[in-house]
């Protein structure tokens, strides 16, 4: 098979590549969505440390792989203090991006409004801001909480919601003075966080108890919650908008919520402790990680059942397209 691209043969077109963070083999697995075939597997060089999160240039070529650290949020270990630059189509980190200490970098988003990085930098309560194009660090946004993790943005760009884990709280931004606009308390602890497609609703994961928080956007503020089947984790919106899947580790499962009546409609088995979820461009399947498993679940959004699974490497957490 001759290969070009990223690893493709020219005779078939790809639907995309999905990049799959493996953290206990410190790697990063290239999977051609046309195959669910794993088409290449790259080390990250870390002897100590691993990435947690990955996101992916529009035009697909760059990956951005922040280095967390050793351990987990919130756990005593090694403070990562870099971001990888990985060109895909060579499959090769050509850059570091420097944080200058460490920082604990993790969920790295690109906003193609302003085409700028942002990277949670845990450490220094803030969001970091990187020109993709020359790699250098462009400011900075205080989140004014500790242990900021996973960032969701406005699809304008203006506005960032934090979510911050030990504080068991959300962080507005404004993303455009570079403030914090407000710190909503969700509970004792929360874990990840998504945006619905028209940005009226944020959605936080209680991490103490079973139920998700939801944020309305015009006030700032907690409308609602919906009780979930188990604590939830990793979150993602349908492209039509309509639903959000919600990823319950405990129970091997994901629940599926009708957001017009904010409650769970349905649960769709997946492999075992699922971590993060990506529902690809084209709204037809959603990617689902399985730490424990070491496979990534695919659904069929149409069907809303889990249709096959893709082997990949070492606890696989950390999710991204590439075009």
């Amino acid at each position: 098979m001759v290969a070009t691209g990223f690893g493709v043969d020219s005779r078939h077109k790809s639907h995309g590549f999905l990049l799959v963070v493996n953290q206990g083999d410190k790697s990063m697995s290239v999977v051609d969505a046309s195959t669910n075939g794993v088409v290449a597997t790259i080390d990250e060089a870390q002897t100590t440390m691993h990435g947690h999160e990955v996101a992916a240039s529009p035009d697909g070529r760059i990956a951005f792989m922040p280095i967390y650290g050793s351990s987990g949020v919130g756990s005593p270990g090694l403070d990562g203090s870099e971001m990888l630059v990985i060109d895909l189509p060579t499959r090769k980190i050509v850059a570091h991006v420097d944080f200058g200490h460490g920082v604990r970098p993790h969920c790295a988003v690109y906003e193609p409004a302003r085409r700028l990085l942002y990277v949670t930098t845990e450490l220094d309560q803030t969001v970091s801001i990187i020109d993709p194009n020359t790699f250098k660090i462009v400011g900075t946004v205080p989140t004014g909480q500790a242990q900021s993790h996973m960032l969701a943005i406005s699809s304008d760009g203006r506005r960032g919601y934090v979510s911050n884990v030990g504080p068991g709280t959300v962080s507005v931004l404004d993303l455009d003075t570079r403030k914090v606009v407000t710190v909503i308390p969700i509970s004792r602890a929360t874990q990840r966080i998504a945006i619905s497609r028209d940005d009226q609703w944020v959605f936080a994961s209680d991490a103490t108890s079973p139920r998700m928080a939801v944020i309305r956007t015009a006030t700032n503020s907690v409308s609602k919650w919906i009780e979930l089947p188990g604590l939830g984790y990793g979150s993602a919106t349908t492209r039509d908008g309509k639903k959000l899947l919600v990823a319950i580790p405990s129970k091997d499962l994901v629940a599926v919520i009708d957001i017009a009546s904010m409650q769970v409609e349905r649960t769709i088995m997946v492999a075992k402790s699922p971590q993060e979820l990506l529902v690809r461009p084209d709204g037809k399947y959603a990617y689902v990680s399985s730490s424990a498993a070491k496979k990534i679940s695919v659904i069929d959004l149409k069907q809303y059942k889990t249709t096959s699974s893709i082997d990949v490497g070492n606890y696989p957490d950390g999710l991204a397209w590439a075009n």
